[in-house]
This record gives structure tokens, C-alpha cells and sequence, in this order.
């Protein structure tokens, strides 16, 4: 997968390189800068000692010694005073300058933690953002294995807004999976009663308007869909969108090679994440995305929490699978790709 979350701890990670949080002497400090200068051992501090320190939103790379990634390319991150003195520019400088350093040392694979989110006191709301967007940005035009590691939970943060409106979504659809269609009636009347004006057209559309069921055909239509299996569908539909092959699997975050396996088997058969995936990447609405789901034996269910989130985007036209993501994260789902 080209872009994951996933909890653990970054110096134990098995990858090209590894980023380090780190202060401005580059000598070790305390958090995930510790932890790597502790794991890396006595050699990695010999050598980032020849480096002159780093200015903040620069980066610099060193050997990995004893860890399982070869390299550590160490980035300073700001320290957050308010949010009116570049922050967010030296934050995203942090990303760029930590991407563009591991591809020049042909970097295959790459791991951050979540810069400036520790003692340097960035809202982690807000700091998650920045390195999704940028992460995001730079695997849509290379490609490499991105991995943002968080320690726990608490250090992990989607909006407050996001996860309250996935939430009431989430409660909404599981309701009606499991009451009657007089209960929901009487649920959505109640509803346009007593919800709040700037919520009452979102509950509507979203928690009450179930996306439709695949629409009964007859057992000759049945057969006839066998005529185009779920990698024809795929790439038809890319180029009905226009997009090229790198486009399409780019921005569905999954790998150049299972793209080719893809490709060059009518056959194939996806995984629901991947195939949700390529959904999202070619901005289907719920009727195609059933289409294509169904190509591959599967279906969005209102029983599911994973297939109520996706519904929830795909529903409010968000197709970014990178905050996508993060909201699957954040829910302890599976996330969309390989």
C-alpha cells in the first residue's frame, strides 16, 4: 500500500528510511528523537555530529546503524507559537524536504512520525492534516511506500467536526438497518423536528435516504454481466474518465504491480478494500460503486461500520482516499488500497 497509518513504534520499523523528529542540533533530545538515537546507537550520533545541525523545515540524512531501515533522515519541525510565524510552512517544508531527500537515496519505502505533534506542542488535529495532504500530494506524482506511524491513539487526531458528523452517521445507519420502515418514518419526522437547522438537510439526505438496493434483474441479465468481469469494468471506466492508468491507482492508493496483475487478468479478483479503492479514485457515485463492487463479489452493507464510513464519503462527494483513511483509522477499520 502506498500510504498507511498504523500504531507502533518508528524505530523498530523495517524500511528504506525512517524519519526523525528531531531539534536543531541534531544531537538527541527527548521522544522519538531519543528512541532513535537510543535503538540507532553510539554511531548515529557520531555522525550527525559533522552535520552542523538543521534549520527548521530542513532535513538531513545519516546511516541507520542499528536499525532496521537504512537510512534516518532527520527533520526539525517548528515549535508551535500561536500559528501566526510560519508554522504551517516550516510543517510542510518538514515533508517535502524528508520526501524529496529520500527519493534522491533511492528510497523505496519511508516512515514519519507526526512532526512537531510532542513536546513542540502542534495541534495534532491539525499537524495530521499537514502530513496527509503532503504525503498525499507528493505519492500522487512518485512512487514509494509511505508509512505515518503513531505511537497510541491520543496522538492521533481526525477533527473534531469529521468524527462527530462520521459518528451521528454511523448511529443513524445502524438504527435503520434495524427498524421498521413505520420506526424510520416516524425516526425522520422526529428528526426534522428537533435537529438543528444546519444539520436537518445533511440528516435527511444522508442518515435517512439509505442508498438504493441493487435494482432486481432477470436471470438472463444475470448471465449477460458475466461478459464483462470486474477488471474490464475498471478499466473501462478509467478511460470513460479520461485518466491514465497511473492516475487511477495513484489516487486509489494501491500498487503499481497489483495495478499490472489488474491489468493483465480479466480474472482478478480484488480484495473489497482495493476494489472500494479504485471506487473511490474513479469518484463513483453509490449506484456505480455498487456496479463495480458487485463485479467482484461484494456489496456495501448497512450492518458494517468500515462500509458506513465509506458511504458517508462517497455520499458527500469527499474522494480523497488519504483522508479517507484517516477516518478508517481513526475507527479501527481496514484501510482503502492493497
Amino acid at each position: 500500500m502506498p500510504f498507511r497509518i498504523v500504531r507502533g513504534d518508528i524505530s523498530k520499523m523495517e524500511c528504506d528510511a525512517i524519519v526523525n523528529a528531531a531539534n536543531s542540533s541534531l544531537l538527541g533530545g527527548g521522544g522519538v528523537d531519543g528512541a532513535i538515537h537510543r535503538a540507532a546507537g553510539p554511531q548515529l550520533l557520531e555522525e550527525c555530529r559533522t552535520l552542523g545541525g538543521c534549520a527548521p523545515g530542513r532535513a538531513k540524512i545519516t546511516g541507520g546503524y542499528r536499525l532496521p531501515a537504512r537510512y534516518v533522515i532527520h527533520t526539525v519541525g517548528p515549535i508551535w507559537q500561536g500559528g501566526h510565524r510560519g508554522e504551517e510552512i516550516l510543517l510542510r517544508s518538514c515533508y517535502r524536504e524528508s520526501l524529496r531527500l529520500g527519493k534522491e537515496h533511492g528510497c523505496e519505502s519511508i516512515a514519519f512520525p507526526l512532526i512537531s505533534s510532542g513536546i513542540y506542542g502542534y495541534p495534532r488535529e491539525e499537524a495530521l492534516r499537514i502530513a496527509v495532504e503532503e504525503i498525499g500530494a507528493f505519492l500522487l506524482e512518485n512512487d514509494m511506500e509511505v508509512t505515518l506511524a503513531v505511537f497510541d491513539r491520543d496522538s492521533f487526531r481526525i477533527s473534531r467536526k469529521l468524527l462527530t458528523d462520521i459518528e451521528t452517521y454511523i448511529d443513524e445507519a445502524y438504527v435503520e438497518a434495524h427498524t421498521s420502515p413505520r420506526e424510520s418514518a416516524q425516526r425522520f419526522e422526529d428528526a426534522r423536528t428537533f435537529a438543528a437547522p444546519s444539520f436537518t438537510d445533511a440528516l435527511a439526505e444522508a442518515s435517512f435516504a439509505a442508498y438504493p438496493a441493487p435494482k432486481a434483474i432477470s436471470l438472463d441479465d444475470a448471465l449477460r454481466e458475466l461478459d464483462e468481469s470486474f477488471s474490464e469494468m475498471l478499466l473501462r471506466k478509467i478511460d470513460e474518465r479520461g485518466m491514465t492508468d497511473s492516475q487511477c491507482y495513484k489516487k486509489a492508493n494501491v500498487d503499481r504491480k497489483l495495478f499490472s496483475k489488474i491489468r493483465n487478468d480479466a480474472g482478478y479478483h480484488p480484495s473489497k478494500t482495493t476494489a472500494i479503492a479504485f471506487a473511490v479514485a474513479l469518484e463513483l457515485d453509490l449506484r456505480e460503486t455498487d456496479e463495480l463492487l458487485r463485479k467482484a463479489g461484494f456489496a456495501l452493507s448497512r450492518s458494517s461500520k468500515f462500509d458506513i464510513i465509506v458511504e458517508y464519503f462517497i455520499r458527500n462527494r469527499n474522494y480523497n482516499v488519504f483522508e479517507i483513511n484517516e477516518a478508517l483509522f481513526a475507527f479501527d477499520q481496514s484501510l482503502l488500497g492493497v
